[in-house]
């Protein structure tokens, strides 16, 4: 068994939700007057935030529970120990490592988006499913055995 370890660090996390929201308030400032002020998180939002991260680390849980060896979290981020097949091909840790980051930035958006722009919820909870399941599929594969040569 390979043993690997994901961290996925809360304020980078929380910084790109509040540049998605942001963005995505300022973009819709000409059909929405308000929409800026009501997308756009801010720091009074942080304590529903944080239920949204708390789900996040639960979903992800929940999706590799088949490989999961421990997780734990603290203010500065989340960290998953995975413990996959030896021939699992170590070079998709990094792809992972930044799947799991979009994961949590897609879902946390999403969750928002269900009080402030219902209109595109969907579609960032679809991603969001689609980064996880992504994640999933790498810690899954196996990479073929590689026959020795002679001379």
């Amino acid at each position: 068994m390979k043993t690997i370890v994901i961290k996925i660090d809360k304020g980078a996390v929380m910084e790109e939700v509040a540049q998605t929201t942001s963005y995505t308030g300022a973009k819709m400032m000409d059909e929405d007057s308000k929409a800026y002020d009501r997308i756009f998180t801010t720091d009074a939002d942080r304590s529903q935030l944080e239920r949204f991260w708390t789900e996040s680390r639960v979903a992800t849980c929940e999706k590799m529970k088949k490989f999961l060896e421990s997780e734990s979290s603290d203010e500065t981020g989340f960290t998953i120990t995975l413990s996959l097949s030896s021939s699992f091909d170590e070079s998709l840790k990094e792809s992972m490592e930044k799947e799991l980051m979009s994961f949590f930035v897609m879902n946390i958006t999403a969750k928002w988006y269900v009080f402030t722009n219902k209109k595109e919820a969907g579609e960032y909870a679809t991603a969001a499913g689609t980064f996880l399941e992504g994640v999933h599929r790498k810690a899954c594969y196996k990479k073929r055995p590689a026959r020795p040569v002679y001379n």
